[in-house]
């Protein structure tokens, strides 16, 4: 059976799992967090049930695309990839002809919430997505690529203000400078699983290109970074001591989470990566809106 042929054949509620695991639908909790962010200091607490939803719908869609189109456009390279074989667009689960409607509904979604939003989201809507998608590409030709993917992620702040506040403000560019320098930060952890692969297949990366030891001290480095813009957005946002609480204890597991990865023993990378940030989006997000609520109450 041809994998075609396989994948039509996939009962439907299997189908729908494979949908979600190829975008990692479980992992929309790295950027959710921070377009709350967003969108709750730019209204100062509850912004309405219109904005919230047109943004999280916004967000879906978004990094679906963006997911949708990094698995179509790795496919070649995950297929040669021991640690990539059970993606369903490898495995077969998935053809490719879904996977691209799956891109264009995703993008069409997004486009009618931004339009729904306001007028500058609208306007920002096909930049968003060329941005985002345009990040599948770059281990091709550099290694900052996970800069770049800091820098998609870190429009979901920037979005989430947007949302509310049509206007680009320092809270809002500080958070989005945060999660640039966090999401590269574990990035480049992630991608240390890869070192010889990348090599191997003229593919850039910080690991790659610099080796294990000096990928682990620019992870840090960008993770640094990360906080003291955490610290600078809270500060320009007007939050206080509520949010500085929890300042303190996403940077104590941004420390834990580089005491768990070393260049000797890098099996607990999937731990740092996904349980580690995905606490700390949260915990960020829960920091800002109990601030803003002891505040106004």
């Amino acid at each position: 059976m041809t994998q075609r042929n396989a994948a039509l054949n996939v009962p439907l509620w299997r189908g729908v799992g494979a949908f979600l695991r190829m975008v990692k639908i479980e992992h929309s909790i790295f950027a959710l967090p921070f377009a709350y962010i967003g969108l709750f200091l730019a209204a100062g607490g509850w912004p309405g049930w219109q904005p919230f939803l047109l943004l999280s719908l916004a967000m879906v869609a978004v990094r679906t695309w963006a997911m949708a189109v990094n698995r179509l456009a790795d496919l070649s390279f995950d297929r040669k990839n021991p640690r990539t074989q059970t993606r369903p667009l490898v495995s077969g689960e998935l053809s490719t002809g879904p996977a691209w409607s799956l891109c264009a509904l995703t993008a069409i979604v997004f486009v009618l919430a931004c339009a729904g939003l306001n007028t500058l989201c609208l306007i920002l809507s096909p930049v968003a997505l060329a941005w985002s998608g345009l990040y599948s590409l770059s281990k091709r030709f550099t290694w900052l690529a996970h800069f770049w993917l800091g820098s998609v992620l870190g429009l979901a702040p920037l979005g989430g203000w947007l949302a509310v506040e049509p206007a680009f403000t320092l809270p809002a560019v500080l958070f989005f400078l945060g999660v640039l320098f966090w999401v590269a930060g574990f990035d480049i952890l992630y991608a240390c699983q890869d070192v010889d692969f990348d090599r191997l297949h003229g593919l850039h990366s910080v690991p790659a290109r610099f080796g294990l030891v000096s990928a682990l001290h620019l992870s840090t480095f960008s993770h640094v970074n990360a906080s003291l813009f955490y610290l600078l957005a809270g500060r320009a946002g007007g939050l206080g001591s509520v949010y500085l609480l929890f300042w303190l204890l996403v940077s104590s597991l941004l420390i834990w989470e580089h005491k768990l990865v070393g260049p000797e023993d890098l099996s607990r990378v999937n731990t740092a990566f996904f349980t580690f940030n995905g606490a700390i989006a949260v915990l960020l997000f829960v920091g800002v809106l109990a601030d803003l609520l002891i505040s106004g109450a």
